[in-house]
């Protein structure tokens, strides 16, 4: 009974008449009151641990309830900026179109509405027209361009080759041979050959490219359409178109700057000039002269006919030229005066027109 009333006893509150009792018992019997003390005593433990959890637990569920209202508004800050952004974007957008639509110029052929695809094939077809129309129209002025270049080129050439028949030698020229001058080949110098480049088929006259001295009597003066004859010193013969007081005589050479060899070497410097009576014998001596290749490339030369006479022929005697040592080129030459008439005696001293 003892040990059962110490129990209920210890499992009640301590009264104040405990400590005397257990003064009375036995050390056996204290332990275990110390025991039981014990015991009586962790539920009190145990409440003091929930109350610090529960202390402890309050500031992070204070901590997570802020952290809660800070992202919210967070979450608000963003929305309203970007809802912020976005208006203004918007705004700009709306006045960008407003401006492009009010401040430029509207379209001359806009359509309000699309073209359907027979409309759209329509309108390729007749720009195709348009274009071929303006094709046709471009050959036309290509054509009439072109004519007037060629007309223009054909008058321009016709006008050079006058003034160069011309040479600015405002006299008549009776040793022309479309006038019916001729060539004496019995007092004229032998062509010139060379015997280095004489050649089989050079004997053929078409392959033959020396040029005879009737080349002298035309007005086609380029280079390398002379007569040429062996070395320095030779004559030409002309019979004239009829019998002329002759005045004048003109040589024409071309100048260095237009011939293949870059000089004019093979140009006559020194000539004598003689009339030939009709007896085709007797000469009349009417000058010497010196043909200077630094001047112009046409020189005229006065003759010592005085008193004036009358002669059927003309020779030209070459007496130098200028260094080429192989032969003489003759590229032009013109007699001036006056022609008689066959009716009148050039001993009197009667006159005719030119020709």
């Amino acid at each position: 009974m003892g040990w059962k009333l110490s129990a209920g006893a210890c499992a009640s509150e301590p009264q104040p008449g405990d400590r005397e009792r257990r003064g009375n018992l036995s050390e056996e019997q204290r332990s275990l009151l110390a025991t039981l003390d014990l015991r009586r005593e962790m539920p009190a433990l145990r409440a003091t641990k929930s109350f610090l959890s529960l202390l402890f637990q309050v500031p992070r569920v204070l901590l997570s309830l802020v952290r809660g209202v800070l992202l919210g508004v967070c979450r608000e800050v963003c929305c309203v900026r970007f809802l912020f952004a976005a208006s203004l974007l918007s705004i700009f957008l709306a006045a960008l179109s407003w401006g492009l639509l009010h401040l430029l110029p509207p379209l001359e052929n806009d359509s309000k509405a699309m073209l359907t695809p027979s409309e759209y094939h329509e309108r390729v077809r007749s720009h195709g027209q348009q274009l071929q129309q303006l094709q046709a129209e471009l050959n036309k002025l290509r054509t009439e361009v072109a004519r007037v270049r060629a007309a223009h080129s054909e008058r321009v050439a016709k006008l050079v080759f006058q003034r160069l028949n011309e040479d600015f030698v405002q006299k008549p020229d009776y040793a022309l041979s479309s006038v019916g001058a001729t060539i004496d080949l019995q007092k004229t110098s032998h062509d010139y050959e060379d015997t280095k480049t004489a050649y089989f088929w050079n004997r053929f006259s078409f392959w033959n490219y020396a040029r005879p001295p009737t080349v002298i009597l035309e007005p086609d003066v380029f280079p390398g359409n002379c007569w040429a004859f062996q070395g320095d010193q030779g004559q030409v013969a002309i019979q004239l178109a009829g019998r002329v007081q002759l005045s004048d005589i003109t040589l024409q050479h071309p100048p260095p700057s237009v011939a293949h060899t870059g000089d004019a070497s093979s140009a006559p410097r020194d000539f004598a000039v003689f009339g030939l009576q009709i007896d085709n014998e007797t000469e009349v001596f009417l000058g010497r002269f010196t043909f200077d290749v630094k001047k112009s490339a046409i020189q005229t030369f006065h003759l010592q006919n005085d008193p004036p006479s009358a002669f059927p022929k003309v020779k030209i005697q070459i007496l130098s030229n200028w260094g080429h040592p192989r032969f003489t080129c003759l590229y032009r030459v013109r007699a001036h005066g006056l022609r008689i008439s066959e009716g009148e005696d050039s001993a009197t001293g009667a006159t005719g027109g030119p020709h």
